[in-house]
């Protein structure tokens, strides 16, 4: 059996020729949904498809076209199909491009937003607030890629106390919106104080998951508050209008819920110098309120024992009163004492002229305690006298 071996230039050659050979293919017009549009330095890259299918195109000087289609546009192109040899690819070459309807995907899009928010799916009557002090969030994105990071990054620099949990789903392509329904019913059950459903922008087709009904109910299920943050800021899903708050990306979903902890801090300071004036302030008024009160009990005090002092003086002055009139009467009696001894003495008795008479030793009191013939003793104020008796007489 012999073999035809050919180069991979021979091959790739012998295709391109088979493409400019036919010429039913040249100046062709194919109608498509556009998806993945995008350009650079005036030329377009974008893919246009139906249910089944997918042809890559190219339009070279855009820029001059009059109409130039957006993501969802249902379009015709008219061109001729080329076969890039050194990349090995097959695309369509667009010469011209017009308008053909909206795509299926955004006709499939609107349909779902109008029956969702006939249902009231989207009204703000149903949305849940979010809560003032979030610790702990719950994240139903990728695990790998820029967006879990973007999150993690922008939350531990505002707040490093902040705790994410992940739950790892596909946000894209087959199977993607179950996916992010578990993960949404998960995190539900757990202790997170909100979930954030996220992912990056991209095509209508790749946002697909997002846009479907199966996830918008198990967002308005969900008992926690959910943040929609899927693709850029001009980027809109069924997720966006069903979730309790929309943010235009991951990154702004992050700020919404980490709290600056510098802003915390500075709130903190201002709560506590707040609290010092007014604690200040209360400190001053209770001591004002205690002198004033004070005085008013000094004042009062004072009255009263004003008034108890008046009879305690009275008291004390008959106290001392007594003493001074118990010693004037005693000098009283002292001095008629006195008096009664001085009338009795008998030296005060001879000062007055009076003597007496002693016989024997023996006090003379009457005639009859001598005789005639007795010496009796006769003592004067100076001095005594020996008399004798001659005569007496009794009276």
């Amino acid at each position: 059996m012999s073999e035809n071996i050919i180069s991979v230039t021979e091959y790739s050659t012998y295709i391109k020729q088979i493409f400019a050979s036919e010429e039913i293919l040249h100046n062709i017009s194919i109608y498509g949904e556009v998806s993945g549009f995008s350009v650079s330095r005036g030329t377009a890259y974008f893919n246009i498809k139906d249910s089944e299918s997918l042809l890559p195109c190219v339009c070279f000087g855009i820029d001059d076209f009059p109409y130039i289609p957006k993501e969802g546009d249902m379009v015709i192109v008219v061109g001729s199909p080329n076969y890039y040899a050194k990349g090995g690819r097959l695309s369509f070459v667009a010469r011209e491009i017009k308008a053909y309807g909206l795509g299926l995907l955004y006709q499939q899009f609107l349909e779902m937003k109008q029956k969702l928010e006939k249902e009231g799916l989207f009204d703000e009557k149903n949305k849940k607030t979010l809560p003032k002090h979030i610790t702990k969030i719950g994240v139903v994105t990728s695990q790998t890629g820029a967006v879990i990071q973007d999150i993690i990054d922008v939350s531990h620099r505002r707040n490093p106390m902040l705790n994410i949990l992940l739950y790892p789903a596909k946000v894209q392509g087959i199977g993607a919106e179950q996916t992010i329904c578990d993960g949404i019913y998960a995190l539900d059950q757990t202790d997170v104080d909100l979930i954030i459903v996220a992912r990056g922008g991209g095509s209508l087709e790749d946002l697909s998951p997002f846009n479907t009904e199966v996830v918008a109910r198990a967002i308005f299920a969900a008992h926690k508050p959910v943040i929609s943050a899927v693709g850029h800021e001009t980027d809109f899903t069924i997720a966006d209008f069903v979730s309790d708050l929309r943010a235009p990306t991951p990154s702004a979903a992050a700020e919404i819920v980490s709290v600056d902890m510098g802003v915390l801090i500075e709130r903190f300071e201002e709560v506590i110098q707040k609290i010092e004036f007014r604690f200040d302030d209360k400190l001053q008024d209770c001591l004002d309120s205690f002198l004033n009160t004070f005085s008013k009990i000094s004042v009062l005090i004072e009255k009263m024992l004003v008034e108890k002092q008046k009879p305690l003086d009275k008291i004390l002055s008959s106290f001392v009163h007594v003493p001074e009139k118990l010693v004037q009467a005693k000098e009283q009696n002292l001095n008629l004492l006195t008096s009664k001894i001085e009338l009795n003495n008998p030296l005060s008795i001879i000062k007055r002229g009076y003597l007496t008479a002693e016989n024997g030793g023996k006090r003379v009191l009457s005639v009859d305690d001598i005789k005639i013939d007795d010496e009796i003793k006769l003592r004067l104020i100076d001095g005594s006298l020996m008399a004798k008796i001659t005569n007496k007489e009794k009276m």
